[in-house]
């Protein structure tokens, strides 16, 4: 099995920037995807960005290209979220997930696609 534990958020003002962590342990050799995923007061869980593990094809919401930007460290068995330009609407639990699964249907945006799921990190923009 994989554990996650993720990192790095707090309060931030508008247009600021933060960078969440997230530490794989256990069977990470079997990682084939990772991904954030984020949920606000009253809405549903949405998908944020992922990243292959080979490879490192990177994918994003709309809602964050060009703001966000997802990488990993392998040796280090970590995946980042750099977040900049924070606004009010990025205000959210932001969980990381890994797929690691023998088979991966390619939906990276979905969240039955991930196997492992960390506890998540509170992430609050204010004015």
């Amino acid at each position: 099995q994989v554990q996650l534990v993720e990192s790095g958020g707090g309060l931030v003002q508008a247009g600021g920037s933060l960078r969440l962590s997230c530490a794989a342990s256990g069977r990470t050799f079997s990682i084939i995807v990772m991904g954030w995923f984020r949920q606000a007061p009253g809405k549903e869980r949405e998908f944020v960005a992922a990243i292959k593990w080979s490879g490192g094809s990177t994918y994003y919401a709309d809602s964050v290209k060009g703001r966000f930007t997802i990488s990993r460290d392998n040796a280090k068995n970590t995946v980042y979220l750099q977040m900049n330009t924070l606004n009010s609407e990025d205000t959210a639990v932001y969980s990381c997930a890994a797929n690691s699964r023998r088979y991966y249907s390619g939906s990276y945006y979905r969240g039955y696609e991930y196997d492992s799921w960390g506890q998540g990190t509170q992430v609050t923009v204010s004015s």
